[in-house]
C-alpha cells in the first residue's frame, strides 16, 4: 500500500510539474493573445521551445492517465465506485489535454510550412488549445471530488478530503464562470486556490505517509 501510494504521488507530482511548466511557463512565451503575427513569429524563432511545449503537454497526458489508474489501485478498497470515478474523470481530462497537444503540434507544423493566412491559423489553434484546458477543467474538478471522498473513507486527514472536495467544486464552477463572467478574474483565481492547496497536500502526503487503510479497518484495529 505504501509503495502504491508513493508511485501515485510521484505520478501526481509529474502531472503538476509538466502541466505547470507547459501551460504557465512555455505557452506565455509563444502565444500572444492580441497579435497573431507575433505568435507565428515566436513559433518560427523559438522552434525548440515550441517543441518542448508539445512534449510537456504529452507528458501531462501520460502522467495524468497513469495517475488515474494508480489512484484506482490505491483507493478501490476504500470506495470502488469513487475510485472508478477518479480514473474515469482523470482519463477524460487527459484526453482533453491530448487534443490540445495535437493542436499545438499542428500550429508548429503550420509555422514551419506556412499556407494561406498562417498567422490566423496558428492563432486559432492556440486559442482552441487554451479553450480545451479551460473546458477540461470540469473533468479536473470532477476527479478531485471523488478523490476527496476516498480520502474521507481512508485513514487520512479529513481536512485533506474536504479541501479536495471543495477544490474540485471550485474548479467545476470556474469552468462555467470563465464563460459566464469572463471579466471576474480575481473571483476565478480564488475559486481554484483550494484545489491547488489540496493537490500539493495530497502529493506530499502520498510521498511521505502513504494512503493508510480504510477508516473502518483503522478504527477496528484501534
Amino acid at each position: 500500500m505504501i509503495r502504491t501510494a508513493r508511485v501515485t504521488g510521484l505520478l501526481y507530482l509529474g502531472l503538476a510539474v509538466c502541466g505547470g511548466l507547459g501551460f504557465l511557463l512555455v505557452r506565455p512565451q509563444l502565444f500572444d493573445a492580441g497579435d497573431p503575427a507575433a505568435t507565428l513569429a515566436n513559433l518560427v524563432a523559438h522552434e525548440s521551445l515550441a517543441r518542448a511545449g508539445v512534449v510537456l503537454e504529452l507528458l501531462t497526458v501520460l502522467t495524468q492517465a497513469l495517475a488515474a489508474v494508480w489512484f484506482f489501485r490505491l483507493f478501490r478498497a476504500a470506495s470502488p465506485v469513487a475510485a472508478g470515478e477518479i480514473a474515469a474523470f482523470g482519463l477524460a481530462n487527459a484526453f482533453a489535454i491530448l487534443t490540445s497537444a495535437a493542436l499545438l503540434g499542428t500550429a508548429l507544423s503550420v509555422a514551419e510550412s506556412p499556407y494561406g493566412d498562417a498567422a490566423a491559423t496558428v492563432q486559432t489553434l492556440y486559442l482552441a488549445s487554451g479553450q480545451l484546458w479551460s473546458a477540461g477543467g470540469i473533468f479536473f474538478g470532477l476527479w478531485l471530488i471523488p478523490m476527496g471522498w476516498c480520502v474521507l473513507r481512508s485513514a487520512m486527514p479529513r481536512a485533506l478530503g474536504w479541501t479536495l472536495i471543495g477544490g474540485g467544486a471550485g474548479y467545476v464552477l470556474n469552468a462555467f464562470l470563465l464563460y459566464v463572467l469572463p471579466d471576474a478574474g480575481t473571483v476565478l483565481d480564488v475559486l481554484v486556490v483550494p484545489a491547488t492547496v489540496g493537490e500539493f497536500w495530497m502529493i506530499g502526503y502520498l510521498l511521505i505517509r502513504g494512503a493508510g487503510r480504510t477508516r473502518e479497518v483503522a478504527l477496528a484495529a484501534a
